[in-house]
């Protein structure tokens, strides 16, 4: 959990620095159906600058939710705490289902790979630490509520 947790994080990093750069959109958006970030910014420089403020936004709620996630799995799953990896479950779900789906909807062109292929990644290893976590909360908990009778 704590490794697909670090790899939201460094996504949220790279996330963050890109939306300073000017050389496209986002990772594996160069342009949006054709329009450069240099041609929006000439027609427009508030839509740009918009847009920066929303990237620079996502980046952020990416690492705050990385680091809370990556934080509650070594602190709180590893103790054995049921609440902990609940939480550490429930809140990079929320933040997929809402982020992805827009993804598959066509509204612009993009590169799967570099643009979803790291989230992507990250989710896979952190799914896998999930089910991990799980077998071995299911199998300390006899051994949690037979230490406090």
């Amino acid at each position: 959990m704590v490794l697909g947790a670090l790899i939201f994080l460094a996504y949220a990093v790279v996330f963050f620095f890109r939306a300073f750069s000017s050389s496209g959109f986002e990772i594996g958006v160069a342009t949006l159906n054709g329009v450069t970030t240099q041609q929006l910014n000439g027609i427009n420089p508030a839509i740009t600058g918009y847009i920066t403020h929303l990237h620079l936004a996502t980046a952020g709620f990416i690492a705050a939710t990385a680091i809370a996630a990556g934080g509650l799995a070594w602190y709180g799953v590893r103790d054995g705490l049921w609440w902990a990896w609940i939480t550490a479950v429930i809140s990079p779900v929320l933040g997929l289902a809402v982020a992805l789906p827009m993804h598959w909807m066509r509204h612009f062109n993009y590169n799967w790979v570099s643009h979803l292929g790291p989230i992507y990644l990250g989710t896979i290893i952190y799914v896998v630490g999930v089910v991990v976590a799980l077998i071995g909360l299911r199998q300390a908990a006899p051994t949690v509520a037979t230490a406090r009778r």
